[in-house]
């Protein structure tokens, strides 16, 4: 048996392309502001293509780039400044930033109604009690595949490896609001194969090259590799390709998960827009 290979780009492009129609009917313009402090290559080249998929959805972009040695105030400042600029829709801080640089509180310092990455403490607690808003674009995307493809979720067990506030809990929170059985496993986890083995779906968000081996996985099963990995051998996932010949269905790395994250933060920059406006409209009604 050979898992279904799940298309993450062209599931996005999907995505995408509702976006854009959607910002049409809106008929009114959206922004997102971006935020970048450092000169990672990666983060460069993650902050470019967000760009770059906005201006295809039809959303006007803000770029604010500046080096490593910048002040912690100034980054502080500019958020505020977008936080009360009325033609700024979503404020994107782009992570990690540099080791001088809070990084809770310059997320925390972002207008809830503007996170669109959704890390705010409002937002996340919004998430928790079961009324999301704003939710961190990758597992939000992961819902969207599993979706996609009909994946069960009622009563069935879920494992998701990572506990960060960007992907493992928001994860779980997302399939436990759709009745799957959920366990989070993480660095400390006994025995991890077992609890791995009983998943109906499996979601690897570590970044550990390889971590979940074959073995690691019940036949049929769901796996959605999160990890993105640079080796010597390119980009790798936390999950052995080899998982392929037990699974069920699965994501590949690169082409998974990862264009799903941007089409999400798309779809998360509209939804900031639309809220705002119909904030604006009953306040002045």
């Amino acid at each position: 048996m050979t898992a279904t290979r799940i298309d993450g780009k062209a599931l996005a492009a999907k995505v995408r392309t509702q976006v854009a129609e959607d910002v049409r009917s809106f008929r009114e313009s959206v922004c997102l502001a971006t935020i970048l402090v450092g000169d990672d290559p990666a983060s460069h080249v993650y902050v470019g293509s967000k760009h770059k998929a906005s201006h295809e959805a039809g959303i006007d972009s803000r770029d604010h780039r500046f080096p490593e040695n910048t002040p912690e105030s100034v980054i502080l400042d500019l958020v505020a400044e977008l936080n009360a600029d009325d033609a700024v829709d979503g404020i994107l801080v782009q992570l990690p930033l540099p080791a001088h640089v809070d990084e809770p509180t310059v997320l925390r310092a972002v207008d809830p109604a503007k996170d669109v990455d959704g890390f705010h403490p409002l937002n996340a607690g919004l998430l928790f009690l079961g009324e999301p808003f704003l939710v961190p674009a990758t597992p939000s995307g992961v819902m969207v595949m599993l979706a996609e493809h009909g994946v069960e979720l009622k009563g069935k067990e879920a494992v998701v490896i990572g506990r960060s506030e960007i992907v493992g809990k928001p994860m779980a929170m997302l399939l436990l609001a759709e009745h799957a059985t959920v366990t989070i496993c993480h660095s400390r986890t006994a025995d991890l194969a077992t609890h791995a083995r009983r998943a109906d779906v499996l979601v690897a968000a570590v970044g550990r090259p390889g971590l979940v081996t074959p073995d690691m996985v019940k036949p049929g099963a769901t796996v959605i590799d999160v990890g993105v990995n640079r080796t010597e051998a390119g980009l790798v996932g936390d999950v052995d390709p080899a998982v392929f010949d037990v699974a069920g269905l699965m994501t590949p790395v690169p082409g998974g998960v990862g264009p799903m994250t941007i089409a999400m933060l798309l779809r998360n920059t509209l939804t900031a827009a639309q809220h705002r406006r119909s904030r604006v409209a009953v306040a002045d009604s």
